[in-house]
C-alpha cells in the first residue's frame, strides 16, 4: 500500500508541477464538511493511505505531511509507515499549524491549492489569511487533482431514498419548513441553502444509504420564501419518494445545478452558514450573504416526544442485545483457567461480529451507528482502534476488552462503550478503569442551569484523573441523531469551548476515558437525555437522564475510590437496568443479569 501512496506522491508532483502550485491540501471532507464520507470524496486517505475519520494531508513538491487529533496518533503511525508522511499530532506542544509548516516549506509568493469544493467557506478563509501571514503565500480554490491522478476513482453514490415516517419523525416536513422559514425571518433572512446531508434528512423525513453507517442522501436543499428546491441525481428518487416530493411542494433539480440555482436565486438575501457551505458555493452566491449558523442544526438537537419515545424503544433493543452479547461473553471467559491454546479464544473480530448478530436480530434494526471499536489490551490504547484482519489478536483470558458500538434502529440510534474484565487486572488497570467511571457518574449527576455548555461541564469528567496527573484528549460527549447520525453537534461536552447551549430534549453522550500506550484503555459511554431537574428563582435547572440500557461491570471497580452518592447512582442506575431489561429476556438471561445488576 505504502509503496501505492507514494507512486501518487509522483503522480501528483507532476499535475502540481504543471500547474505552478507549490502545495495542495487534502481535508477528510466532502461537499457537504460530513464527518463520515462516500468514498468518492476520500482524497485525503487516497493521496495518504491514512483511513481514520479526521485528518488533514498536505503534500509540496519536497514533502508531505499529515495533521490528525490524539484519537488517531497510534493509527496513524502506523499507517503513514514506508511514506514520506511526517506526522503532526494537533494539540501537541511543537506541532506547527498546516500554515507554519507551508510557510518553512514553500516560501513567501508561492500559489497553495485547495479544491473549493470540499473545504468550507470559513475554513478557506481562515486558510488564506494565515497563509496571507506566511509571506504572502496565496491560495486557489478552482482545482482538484485528483480528477487527474485517481484512475478508478469511486462514483457519487446513487442509492435510492425512502420515506422516513412521520410515527417516527413526529413532525410533518410541511411543519419543520415552516419553523426553519420563521427562524430564517427572525434572523433577517429570505431563505437559506441547506448543504448537511442529516438536516436535510431530518428537514424532509427522507432517509438514505449513501453514506457508510449514515442514513443520509447526497443532496442540497434551496429554501426561499415560495419554494423549496432538492439537489440531487434523480436516478435515487423512486416513484413513490417523487410523488412525495411534490406534494410536500418540494421541486427537484439535478445535483450538479445547484450553482445555477444560486446565481438565478431571486430573493433579496440569503442565509449562509459558513461552517456548512463550502467555498465554491459560498463563492457562487450572488445576492447579500446573511453568514449565520443554519437554524436547522439546533432544531433537529432537541428531540420531540416522539423522537424521545423511539430513542427509549431503541435502546430498550440494544440492551437486550447488548445483555445477550455480555452474558456469552462472560460465560466464554468466566472459566478462562481452561483455556489451553490460542486457539481457542475469541478474537476482536469474531466478538464483533457476534455482537452485531445479535443487534441485527432486534426489530427495526437497519445497520451499525458507525464500524465497532473492539480493543483488547494495547489495543484499546488506540482510541480509534478498528481491528482488520491483519491486526486482529485472541482475547485472552485476563486484561481489559474496550468496546464501542450501536446501532441504526428506524425509530432511533444507539451509541455505548463497555469496557469488560476478562478475567485477573492489574492495579493499574483497576485504577484507570475506577477513575474513568468516577468520571462517567459525575456527568450523571449534573445538575445545572438551563443554557449552560458542555465546556463548562467538562471539568466534572476529568477532575479525578487529573487529580492523579492522567488525561484524555478527545471530547467527554457529542449529540446523537434520530435514526440520523452518531455525531450530531453543535453541542458537545469537552474542554474546548462550545458555546452550544444545552436545553431539556437534547441527546448527548458521556464517555470518558483513560488511555495508556501499549497498556491498557478504558471507556465508559451512555447516551443521556436533557431533562428538566428543578425550576426555582434562579431559572430552569437541568439534569442528564440515562437513555442506555445495559451493566457496568463492576469487577474492576476500585470501591474505596468511589464515594457513596457514585456507588448510590451505580447501584440506581443498575436497578433501573434490571427492571427495564428482565421482561424481555429468558430466564438465564434474567438470572446472569441480576448478578450483574446487583449493588456494589
Amino acid at each position: 500500500m505504502n509503496n501505492t501512496v507514494n507512486q501518487r506522491l509522483e503522480d501528483l508532483r507532476e499535475v502540481m508541477r504543471r500547474e505552478h502550485i507549490a502545495a495542495f491540501i487534502f481535508p477528510s471532507t466532502d461537499p457537504h464538511q460530513g464527518e463520515y464520507v462516500p468514498d468518492h470524496w476520500k482524497g485525503r486517505e487516497f493521496i495518504s493511505g491514512f483511513n481514520g475519520s479526521a485528518g488533514t494531508a498536505v503534500v509540496t513538491l519536497n514533502a508531505a505531511a499529515l495533521w490528525t487529533d490524539s484519537r488517531y496518533f497510534l493509527a496513524a503511525e502506523e499507517q503513514l509507515k514506508g511514506t514520506e508522511y511526517q506526522l503532526m499530532k494537533l494539540k501537541v506542544e511543537g506541532t506547527p499549524t498546516i500554515a507554519e509548516w507551508l510557510g518553512r516549506e514553500c516560501g513567501a509568493g508561492a500559489e497553495v491549492a485547495v479544491d473549493g469544493m470540499v473545504n468550507s467557506a470559513n475554513s478557506v478563509k481562515e486558510l488564506i489569511a494565515d497563509l496571507r501571514r506566511q509571506g504572502g503565500i496565496t491560495v486557489r480554490t478552482n482545482f482538484d487533482p485528483l480528477k487527474l491522478i485517481w484512475r478508478d476513482r469511486p462514483a457519487i453514490p446513487e442509492n435510492a431514498l425512502e420515506i422516513y415516517p412521520t410515527e417516527y419523525a413526529g413532525e410533518t416536513t410541511a411543519s419543520k419548513i415552516a419553523r426553519i422559514r420563521k427562524a430564517l425571518r427572525e434572523k433577517h433572512a429570505d431563505g437559506m441553502l441547506m448543504a448537511a446531508l442529516d438536516d436535510i434528512a431530518w428537514t424532509l423525513n427522507l432517509r438514505g444509504t449513501d453514506v457508510h453507517c449514515n442514513p443520509v442522501f447526497v443532496s442540497y436543499l434551496l429554501i426561499s420564501t415560495q419554494d423549496v428546491t432538492l439537489y440531487i441525481d434523480k436516478v435515487k428518487l423512486t416513484p413513490e419518494v417523487s410523488a412525495y416530493l411534490q406534494q410536500e411542494g418540494v421541486s427537484v433539480d439535478g445535483y450538479e445545478n445547484v450553482v445555477k440555482g444560486l446565481k438565478d436565486y431571486f430573493e433579496y438575501n440569503i442565509l449562509i452558514d459558513p461552517d456548512e457551505v463550502n467555498y465554491t458555493l459560498y463563492k457562487a452566491v450572488t445576492r447579500e450573504r446573511v453568514e449565520e449558523e443554519s437554524p436547522v442544526k439546533r432544531m433537529k438537537t432537541v428531540k420531540n416526544p416522539t423522537e424521545i419515545a423511539g430513542f427509549r424503544s431503541a435502546m430498550l433493543r440494544d440492551g437486550i442485545a447488548m445483555v445477550k452479547f455480555l452474558k456469552w461473553l462472560d460465560e466464554a471467559y468466566g472459566s478462562y483457567k481452561s483455556y489451553k491454546s490460542h486457539e481457542s479464544y475469541e478474537t476482536e473480530l469474531s466478538v464483533d461480529r457476534h455482537l452485531t448478530a445479535l443487534r441485527a436480530e432486534q426489530p427495526l434494526y437497519r445497520d451499525l451507528s458507525f464500524d465497532t471499536i473492539a480493543g483488547y489490551g494495547a489495543h484499546a490504547a488506540i482510541v480509534h482502534y478498528e481491528a482488520t484482519p491483519e491486526t486482529d489478536i485472541p482475547l485472552e483470558p485476563h486484561g481489559l476488552l474496550l468496546l464501542d458500538s450501536g446501532a441504526q434502529y428506524l425509530d432511533g440510534t444507539t451509541d455505548i462503550t463497555r469496557t469488560i474484565a476478562l478475567g485477573p487486572l492489574t492495579d493499574e488497570e483497576k485504577l484507570v478503569y475506577t477513575l474513568v467511571l468516577k468520571g462517567h457518574i459525575q456527568i450523571e449527576l449534573a445538575k445545572f442551569p438551563s443554557g449552560v455548555s458542555g465546556t463548562q461541564l467538562d471539568i466534572l469528567a476529568r477532575e479525578a484523573m487529573w487529580r492523579e496527573g492522567l488525561n484524555y484528549l478527545h471530547g467527554t460527549g457529542h449529540g446523537v441523531g434520530s435514526y440520523l447520525n452518531v455525531h450530531e453537534g453543535p453541542h458537545q461536552i469537552r474542554m474546548e469551548w462550545k458555546p452550544a447551549p444545552f436545553v431539556s430534549g437534547m441527546t448527548v453522550t458521556d464517555e470518558p476515558g483513560i488511555y495508556l500506550a501499549a497498556r491498557c484503555g478504558v471507556r465508559i459511554e451512555n447516551t443521556l437525555l436533557v431533562v428538566p431537574y428543578k425550576e426555582t428563582e434562579f431559572g430552569q435547572f437541568l439534569q442528564f437522564e440515562p437513555l442506555t440500557l445495559c451493566p457496568i461491570d463492576k469487577r474492576p471497580v476500585i470501591r474505596e475510590r468511589l464515594t457513596q452518592e457514585e456507588i448510590d447512582w451505580l447501584n440506581g442506575y443498575h436497578q433501573t437496568v434490571f427492571d427495564r431489561l428482565s421482561p424481555h429476556l429468558d430466564a438465564d438471561e434474567v438470572e446472569w443479569l441480576r448478578q450483574a445488576c446487583a449493588p456494589l
